[in-house]
């Protein structure tokens, strides 16, 4: 079997712009022949009301979290750093499970205690990557982690 057709699978590490700082999250899932997603699946952190106040309130005390898709993730304008890296299908699972595992463990989100870019850390961490500075802009966030796994 090719070694390109043994990694149809990847995760791709982003940041996207918001009304604030931003927000980092994965996107992982398969690939098609012509290398797009196919049916991506989301994972990040994230207050899980909508309420602006939720949202301020998590940056004294911890609120309720979603790890899941949130509005703009997978909408290419509001991308603002990205860095994909092709798995086998035996690395994806694993990586999937480490991701449902940390879903399923991450029930608050705390701006400075436990964010987005810290969520994302502990997916890459679990993967062996090197990981920045969480208190980062998600931007410079996901651009740091690049760089320093020679993305």
């Amino acid at each position: 079997m090719p070694a390109r057709a043994a990694q149809r699978h990847f995760i791709e590490f982003r940041s996207r712009y918001a009304l604030t700082y931003g927000h980092s999250y994965v996107i992982f899932g398969r690939l098609n022949q012509a290398g797009r997603m196919v049916n991506p699946e989301v994972a990040g952190l994230a207050p899980k009301s909508d309420d602006p106040n939720v949202y301020v309130l998590g940056h004294l005390a911890p609120v309720p979290a979603t790890t899941g898709w949130t509005d703009g993730d997978l909408e290419d304008a509001y991308r603002s750093a990205s860095w994909r890296v092709l798995l086998s299908e035996a690395e994806y699972r694993k990586v999937v499970a480490s991701i449902r595992k940390l879903q399923a463990s991450s029930p608050l989100w705390h701006a400075s205690l436990y964010n987005c870019n810290a969520f994302v850390a502990d997916i890459a961490k679990s993967m062996g990557y090197k990981t920045p500075g969480t208190w980062l802009r998600p931007q410079q966030f996901i651009t740091n982690l690049r760089e320093m796994n020679g993305g």
